[in-house]
């Protein structure tokens, strides 16, 4: 079965984004110098998971950002609407997260980068989420959009390690107790 994995950065209260999606603080925290382990976490991942809204976030970045292909989960984005320069790494599926791992299992996909806050929430509440990799940025939003929401019951995770770089950013690895 296809598993999903997070990597993902907060402010210290918990917001991936301010409420227009704007994430400007956290890439002002982005020190090119400090090697906060991405390139690892995306080496044995085959194919990278994301909603519409965190493709809306990183469709005009160039050069594309991503090593993977991606699957945009949409239920109003269709494929005519990528921009051709992307097309052919990028496609789009209206699915629930369940169907979605399925699909990737039958096409020999084993593990998948599960990104954006009601994504990782959606397959939160499924189970589909082996492990979670969760970065606080020092900088209190105040508002914006969470990363947790609401689950059906406790989820107990493994506290598995967490380094500090001397940015202020502190990173801890969790595994998800199923």
């Amino acid at each position: 079965m296809t598993t999903g994995h997070v990597f993902i950065a907060t402010s210290l209260d918990g917001f991936i984004a301010r409420e227009n999606g704007d994430i400007c603080w956290l890439l002002e925290r982005d020190d090119p110098a400090e090697d906060h382990g991405y390139d690892a976490f995306i080496a044995d991942k085959d194919v990278i998971v994301m909603g519409r809204g965190t493709w809306e976030s990183m469709r005009h970045v160039t050069p594309w950002p991503y090593t993977r292909p991606v699957v945009v989960l949409s239920a109003t984005l269709r494929a005519a609407d990528l921009p051709p320069e992307v097309a052919a790494k990028v496609r789009v599926i209206d699915a629930s997260p369940a169907e979605v791992m399925n699909l990737l299992d039958t096409e020999g996909v084993r593990r998948a980068y599960v990104d954006g806050g009601l994504v990782i929430q959606s397959f939160l509440r499924a189970g589909l989420i082996a492990d979670m990799v969760i970065t606080s940025v020092p900088i209190l939003l105040g508002s914006g959009r969470r990363l947790f929401d609401t689950l059906p019951g406790d989820l107990p995770l493994i506290h598995e390690r967490t380094q500090s770089f001397p940015s202020g950013l502190v990173q801890s690895a969790y595994r998800v107790s199923a």
